[in-house]
C-alpha cells in the first residue's frame, strides 16, 4: 500500500536534501543565506546531525533555487548528487536488498522517510516496470516548482538504481505530463533515454528483465536488520493517531477549496456530529483547524510568492482582502508587508 504523504510542516527530516541544493548554489556564487531565505533553516543546521526540517522548508529552498540559479539543469544535478548514503537507514535498506524487484518495492514502501514532496508508485507489467509519479504533491506547487520536483525525482531514481545495481541501467523512455520546456535538451543528458512530453502521466519506464538482477551489495542478514528498523520508523510516522491531524491533512491537501465540516466528515466516514465531539475531546475545533491551515498557507504565499494580498485572500477563501488582513493580524500580530520582509 502506498504510504501517505507527510504533513507539510512536520519537522521530522534531516536537512540532507537542503544541504545539496545549498552546495550546488554556492558553487554558482550564491550565498547560503540567500539559498535558505524564508525557510527558517539556519546554515549551521546543515551540519547538525540532530537538526530536523519539514517538507515545506525544503520546498521553500527549492523555490529559492529556481529563482536564484541561472543553470536550467539544477534540478537534475540535485537528483544526481543525492546519493543513497545520505538517506540513512532507508539508503542501506535499498542497497542491501536481495533483488532489484525488492528495491523497487522498498523504495515506495519506505519513501515516507525521505522528505517526500510527491507521490511515487511502482508497477510491474509483463514486459516493463514503471515508476509512476501521480499528480499528488504535499502542497500545491507552481508549475515551475512542479517541473523542478519531477525533474529532480527522475534524476534521483536513475541515480539510486545505478548505485544499487552497481552499473548503469538506462530507462526505455521517460514520459512527462507537461509540455517540453525550453531546456528539454538537458533531459536526455541526465536520463539517457527518449523523453516524451504532453503524455497522460509522468512515468519512468524500464525493461522488466532487470527485476531479477541482484544488487551489488545484497546481503540477506543486513537487509533483514535494516528493513526491520525502517518498519519501526514508518510505524512511528505513517498515520496520525489524532483526528485533528487527519482533518488538517485533508484541508491542507485542498488549498483554495476548504471543504466544509460535513464534507470532511464524509471523507473520514463519520458523522458531522461525531467529528465535532471528537475534535472537542482533543481540545480543538474544525474552525480552529481551518484557521491553522489558512495561517500556514498565508505565510507560505507571502514569503515565497509575489501574489497580491487580494489574490491570497481569494485562495484562502476570504470574502475580501480586508478580512484577510484582519485575520493575518490576529494570527501573527503583523501585517502582510512586515511578514514579507
Amino acid at each position: 500500500m502506498q504510504p501517505s504523504l507527510p504533513l507539510p510542516n512536520e519537522r521530522i527530516y534531516p536537512p540532507y536534501k537542503i544541504g545539496v541544493i545549498v552546495d550546488i548554489l554556492s558553487e554558482q556564487g550564491i550565498s547560503p543565506e540567500d539559498c535558505l531565505k524564508g525557510s527558517q533553516v539556519a546554515f549551521d543546521d546543515l551540519s547538525n546531525a540532530f537538526a530536523l526540517t519539514s517538507v515545506s522548508q525544503y520546498l521553500t529552498v527549492c523555490e529559492n533555487a529556481i529563482s536564484l540559479s541561472r543553470d536550467p539543469s539544477i534540478a537534475f544535478e540535485v537528483g544526481a548528487r543525492l546519493r543513497l548514503s545520505a538517506y540513512g537507514i532507508y539508503g542501506y535498506a535499498l542497497m542491501s536488498c536481495m533483488s532489484l524487484r525488492e528495491y523497487f518495492r522498498l523504495a515506495v514502501k519506505y519513501r515516507r522517510l525521505t522528505t517526500p514532496p510527491i507521490m511515487i508508485e511502482f508497477m510491474e507489467h509483463a514486459d516493463i516496470v514503471t515508476w509512476t509519479f501521480p499528480e499528488i504533491f504535499v502542497s500545491s506547487p507552481s508549475q515551475q516548482l512542479r517541473e523542478f520536483l519531477i525533474e529532480q525525482q527522475f534524476s534521483v531514481n536513475i541515480t539510486h538504481l545505478q548505485q544499487v545495481a552497481g552499473h548503469k541501467y538506462s530507462p526505455l523512455r521517460a514520459c512527462f505530463s507537461f509540455p517540453a520546456p525550453a531546456h528539454a535538451g538537458i533531459y536526455l543528458k541526465y536520463l539517457d533515454c527518449p523523453c516524451l512530453f504532453d503524455q497522460p502521466r509522468c512515468e519512468l519506464i524500464y525493461d522488466s528483465s532487470i527485476l531479477d538482477q541482484k544488487p551489488q551489495m545484497a546481503h540477506r542478514l543486513t537487509a533483514a536488520l535494516v528493513q526491520e528498523m525502517c518498519d519501526q520508523l514508518i510505524g512511528q510516522t505513517r498515520e496520525p493517531a489524532d483526528l485533528a491531524t487527519k482533518v488538517y491533512q485533508i484541508l491542507v491537501s485542498k488549498p483554495g477549496e476548504f471543504p466544509s465540516m460535513d464534507s470532511v466528515s464524509q471523507m473520514l466516514h463519520i458523522s458531522g456530529r461525531s467529528l465535532r465531539r471528537r475534535l472537542e475531546m482533543e481540545g480543538t475545533s474544525f474552525h480552529a483547524i481551518v484557521d491553522e491551515v489558512r495561517c500556514s498557507l498565508a505565510l507560505k504565499y507571502l514569503k515565497t510568492t509575489r501574489m497580491s494580498t487580494s489574490d491570497i485572500a481569494m485562495l484562502l477563501g476570504f470574502s475580501d482582502a480586508a478580512n484577510f488582513r484582519r485575520a493575518l493580524k490576529r494570527w501573527t500580530g503583523k501585517g502582510a508587508q512586515a511578514l514579507r520582509q
